[in-house]
């Protein structure tokens, strides 16, 4: 199985507002930028679909290291937490709803394809990868016309 290398990250200028997310995914001595957004959306949704099109980007099956500054993503995936709001119809334990579930049904969909090990990287720390992320994140939302 081959191994890729992701890094993803997510932007929103306000919150909600205009949005944008970065990937980067890195095989062989390869990288390939990927990025998108949403004239109206929320920062965690831009986080979510960062790593979505990073993941439906691959070909085939593979083993990934995912690096992202999101809490979120990386925090719901490694403790289960997405799993079990799936399981409780999208409700989270104190019985709220779950938000995001429409993205977090992709994503738990492309995680049973391949075999990904989430990482958390601070952000804006220097770290070279989720920095380009930023850049490229923050280019695409400011494509949008401001509200």
């Amino acid at each position: 199985m081959k191994h890729v290398d992701i890094y993803t990250d997510g932007a929103c200028r306000g919150n909600p507002g205009r949005g944008g997310w970065g990937a980067i995914l890195v095989y062989g001595g390869h990288e390939k930028e990927l990025s998108g957004g949403e004239a109206h959306t929320t920062n965690n949704r831009m986080e979510l679909c960062g790593v979505i099109a990073a993941l439906a980007a691959l070909r085939e099956p593979c083993e990934v290291t995912l690096t992202s500054d999101s809490r979120y993503v990386v925090e719901a995936v490694n403790n289960g937490w997405a799993e079990g709001w799936r399981a409780r119809g999208w409700r989270r334990a104190d019985k709220s709803p779950a938000l995001n579930a429409d993205l977090w049904e992709q994503l738990l969909g492309l995680l049973k394809k391949h075999e990904v090990t989430f990482k958390w990287v601070r952000g804006h720390a220097g770290h070279p990868y989720n920095e380009r992320c930023d850049r490229l994140a923050t280019a695409f939302a400011d494509r949008f016309a401001a509200e």
